[in-house]
């Protein structure tokens, strides 16, 4: 019988704080919990924001915790030709279309249509305008003209040809921590025509997290609800891709004081900061719910 395969999967672009410490203890928990595989992965297609010192503070970090993972690490950044090879699988099926757009040039155009129409123009589930399809209909010639000559573009999922080809339903397994299961229906569509292929590399979040999962053997994903929407576009990827579908859970958000979830980006108080002042590796266990040290 296989092992089930648990991740955690950082990315390098800050210090890890309390809600990526309980994330990976979790993951740790349940693989522990049902003699499974825990991996670490290492999300760092963002070449601009991700930086060696930041993944060496994440193997600090956790070995801190007292965690122990499965070696190698896969790196995203070491199999772009991977998602390059995944992508024009998307493309050869039809799936994918090059978008030329700025962020202004969206903009522009949905405060026109909403200007026009008296009406607010619909959102994906992370509160983004949906991509109001501008370049869907260019020409294959034209679109080959703009791309030889050196128009930056992404790719985007052209959903109507998606939905044609896989009207759905679709569905996946969501799992409790008790060990209860059901299934859930997934509703892709609301993403609209989102990115798969960034500008400034050959994959996206959406595009890389699903193979890295399948390639990984990843049966069991655990991550925070702030994700929990992706999952929905997760699925339909899968689905073209002829990829299998983990089971998924989503976990409640470590908040701070103010009632806002923990985020690089608002600088919430790292690790290593509560390192310093003191904290111990078993007090951030207490604190977050776990036992003191890992059972074995």
């Amino acid at each position: 019988m296989t092992k089930p395969v648990f991740r955690f999967a950082p990315s390098p672009n800050g210090r890890l704080h309390l809600g990526h410490a309980y994330s990976a203890l979790l993951n740790d928990t349940l693989a522990r919990r049902l003699n499974g595989r825990f991996l670490l992965r290492i999300e760092d297609i963002d070449i601009t924001r991700c930086r060696p010192e930041y993944e060496s503070a994440i193997d600090e970090d956790l070995r801190w915790l007292g965690l122990e993972w499965e070696k190698p690490v896969r790196r995203q950044s070491e199999y772009f030709a991977d998602y390059r090879k995944t992508f024009q699988a998307l493309k050869g099926k039809g799936l994918a279309y090059p978008c030329f757009c700025s962020r202004k040039e969206i903009a522009q155009k949905i405060e026109a249509v909403e200007a026009e129409s008296g009406k607010e123009w619909p959102r994906d589930p992370d509160g983004a305008p949906l991509y109001p399809g501008i370049c869907r209909k260019l020409s294959d010639d034209e679109a080959a003209r703009r791309i030889e000559a050196g128009e930056p573009h992404a790719w985007r999922i052209d959903m109507q040809a998606a939905r044609q080809l896989l009207p759905g339903p679709h569905t996946f397994t969501r799992f409790t921590l008790d060990g209860d299961e059901e299934i859930a229906e997934a509703d892709p569509w609301r993403w609209g025509d989102a990115v798969i292929v960034r500008k400034d590399v050959p994959t996206s979040y959406h595009l890389s997290v699903v193979l890295d999962d399948a390639l990984q053997g990843v049966t069991h994903v655990v991550r925070g609800q702030d994700l929990e929407a992706a999952t929905d576009l997760h699925v339909l990827l899968q689905k073209l891709l002829e990829l299998p579908t983990p089971r998924y859970h989503h976990h409640g958000l470590i908040l701070d004081p103010g009632g806002d979830k923990l985020a690089k980006s608002r600088k919430s108080e790292a690790l290593h900061e509560l390192r310093e002042q003191g904290v111990t590796p078993a007090e951030i266990r207490q604190r977050l719910g776990f036992q003191p040290t890992p059972s074995t």
